[in-house]
């Protein structure tokens, strides 16, 4: 599916590029896949390293500006959260098919009663 910015869709409201954290109103198209979704800039740059062109190199922390930083933390932790409701759909989806808290934690390394705590409220 290609979420296109002028065509918003009601479930996708708030997608964000999985691999830089853009918002979709911040890319011309995000592609959806299970679970991620990833921009047309990020896209461009992975067919640029494919094809080992040469590739700007990425700002590192030192070399960025606090405003710089603090831009790129706010949209990495948007991106976090997009990651955390879509795995806790995957548990919803798991727990409905009665896949064992035991067999989820081990997926996710950590023990049965820690995946229990995390996601049973969602139920």
């Amino acid at each position: 599916m290609v979420v296109r910015r002028r065509e918003r869709v009601a479930d996708r409201d708030g997608a964000r590029c999985s691999f830089c954290g853009k918002a979709e109103d911040e890319v011309d198209r995000l592609v959806a896949g299970p679970g991620a979704y990833i921009c047309n800039d990020c896209v461009g740059l992975a067919e640029q390293l494919l094809a080992r062109e040469q590739v700007a190199s990425f700002i590192t922390v030192d070399e960025s500006s606090n405003e710089e930083l603090l831009a790129r933390m706010a949209r990495l932790d948007a991106s976090r959260e997009q990651v955390e409701r879509s795995v806790r759909d995957h548990v919803r989806a798991l727990r409905s098919r009665k896949v064992s808290w035991s067999r989820i934690g081990q997926q996710l390394g950590v023990s049965r009663q820690t995946a229990w705590e995390r996601f049973s409220d969602d139920h």
